[in-house]
């Protein structure tokens, strides 16, 4: 075995004990959900057992994240971006833009509320346009308080006190573009004339 596969493998097993963790789930919960036993996993994590298909398959679709970066399987030539989701306070962030710089696009996944979040609005420079494609967002907006709907849109300058948050106990998702500089979203009602 070459030394890039032998350090792929090896890689293994602390990645799924990160994931695992990062998901808080207990070895006990994983196995209930993927019907492998408890001693297995815990030797995959360890590294006493090595990954096969038949065991990475069941645990990639349980996290929900592609075999490649299951495994931390080395890059394949594919020219396409590949952006990659960031949890952050329980929300899973998908940055949809890769450049650092200028106008920047976000898918955003709220997860349910059991009860309602009690909001800690923030400011910064720039400004931003959400709109949702699922579920209910709650905006709080300085004094205001809204509660955004599917296909429903807000657009507002950062430096105003505001928090975001799920109005519900279903998951929301929602799009959002930044732009750090206060640069804005250009919407158009009408397609321009054309010259004629």
């Amino acid at each position: 075995m070459d030394d890039a596969l032998a350090s792929t493998l090896d890689a293994v097993g602390p990645r799924l004990r990160a994931l695992r963790r990062d998901r808080a789930t207990t070895l006990e919960a994983l196995s209930a959900s993927t019907g492998i036993s408890v001693s297995t996993l815990s030797r995959l994590e360890s590294g006493r057992r090595k990954p096969t298909l038949e065991l990475l398959l069941p645990l990639a679709k349980n996290y929900g994240v592609p075999l490649d970066e299951l495994v931390g399987a080395p890059p394949t030539g594919d020219p396409r971006v590949h952006l990659r989701p960031v949890r952050h306070r329980g929300a899973t962030v998908i940055p949809l833009t890769p450049r650092a710089g200028g106008l920047r696009a976000y898918k955003n996944i709220l997860p349910g509320a059991a009860k309602p979040a009690v909001p800690d609005p923030q400011t910064h420079q720039g400004y931003e346009w959400v709109y949702v494609l699922s579920g209910r967002l709650r905006l709080v907006l300085g004094d205001r308080e809204l509660e955004l709907l599917p296909g429903e849109a807000a657009e507002f300058d950062t430096r105003t006190p505001h928090w975001m948050g799920n109005a519900g106990a279903d998951p929301v998702e929602f799009l959002a573009l930044f732009g750090p500089q206060g640069e804005r979203a250009h919407l158009r009602a009408r397609p321009r004339p054309t010259a004629g």
